[in-house]
């Protein structure tokens, strides 16, 4: 029995892998829109002023002052 579980496990183990790094790689992606692009900082304040909220707080012990404003 332990022989023919062994696939499946592999399966869900990469499909939760690919799950978790397209994850990371969107987080990225959202990050570097929002450092570059003002308009997308304004829909992302409208839509989720909490993500907005977490990116300020990032960016202060980093050293990048004045997105905010």
């Amino acid at each position: 029995m332990a022989c023919t579980m062994e696939p499946l496990a592999k399966k869900i183990f990469k499909s939760i892998l690919v799950a978790k790094l397209m994850g990371i790689l969107r987080a990225y992606f959202c990050i570097n829109e929002m450092n570059i692009n003002q308009d997308f900082r304004q829909t992302m304040s409208k839509k989720f002023p909490f993500i907005l909220e977490v990116y300020y707080k990032s960016n202060k012990p980093s050293g990048m002052y004045g997105i905010r404003e």
